[in-house]
């Protein structure tokens, strides 16, 4: 499709926080996001987040949740499925995100007794409330579940396709779409860094604002199907090229301005366009 008329590629969302994408061909984005993006979060005993920044296992671990949201299994190559009743209601536990605090609802012993198996340390499962209310930041605010900060993550194939020619005439090893874990791809963008430059877009009848660049972390060094980190690339080569004040950047964030629902295939149309960041 490159070249032609930009369209969505693929979506995913990530119900648990640092785990493994669910690929739906349509999806709902509500205020916070698709539908269960970051619905969940994993903590240790003092309620502070688990990411894959210090715990990549968690890139091993697949969950599925129900399309009301009631029942989620967890799936991991090394253990057996496990399977819960979603708790939506109950008493809060504090949760700190990036030294922001949150509440939460614990999901129970079991469910952290299989996730501290599956990662190697101690861990709980927590819901965001349905109080939460959180104001994300940038260009346009809106809100998110335990997302690391804006609703949308929306990144094209155009960029993933330079950065991998930089990394082949480097000699090193080409890098896959999930390393970053966007909520949106697109394809049919010519020029790599589109997503840049889009201030306001239409896809299917969702209506998204730009909040600001995405920042890179090691996360992108972390192989999301073994769990395993895999080296310094790719952001020892995203270093040589895109970055800025802030630290690496490499995708675009967006707050949602009208929910709706989107699908493979639907067209994504500019609806205002601004200058790079960068």
């Amino acid at each position: 499709m490159t070249g032609s008329a930009p369209r969505v590629a693929e979506l995913a969302y990530y119900p648990v926080k640092g785990c493994a994408a669910v690929r739906p061909a349509t999806a709902a984005i509500t205020p916070a996001g698709i539908t269960h993006d970051r619905a969940f979060l994993v903590v240790d005993g003092k309620g502070v987040y688990r990411t894959q920044r210090r715990h990549p296992r968690l890139a091993a671990i697949t969950p599925v949740v129900s399309d009301d949201g009631c029942r989620m299994s967890l799936h991991h190559p090394d253990l057996p499925p496990f399977s819960f009743a979603v708790v939506h209601s109950g008493p809060r536990r504090s949760v700190d995100l990036f030294g922001t605090a949150f509440g939460g609802i614990d999901q129970g012993p079991a469910v952290g007794e299989w996730l501290s198996q599956a990662i190697g340390a101690d861990s709980r499962l927590v819901r965001v409330p349905p109080d939460h209310r959180r104001v994300t930041d940038g260009h346009t605010p809106g809100t998110s579940n335990y997302a690391d900060s804006s609703a949308v993550h929306i990144l094209s194939l155009s960029s993933l396709a330079l950065l991998n020619e930089k990394l082949r005439s480097a000699g090193q090893p080409m890098v896959p779409m999930e390393r970053f874990r966007p909520n949106i791809v697109v394809d049919g963008w010519e020029h790599a860094h589109t997503e840049d430059r889009l201030r306001g877009v239409t896809i299917g009848d969702c209506r998204l604002g730009y909040a600001k660049l995405a920042l890179r972390c090691v996360v992108t060094t972390v192989d999301q199907r073994s769990g395993r980190k895999a080296g310094p690339e790719p952001l020892r080569t995203l270093a040589g090229y895109r970055r800025t004040e802030g630290g690496l950047v490499f995708g675009t964030k967006f707050a949602v301005v009208r929910p709706g629902t989107v699908s493979v295939g639907d067209p994504v149309a500019v609806t205002g366009w601004g200058v790079s960041e960068m």
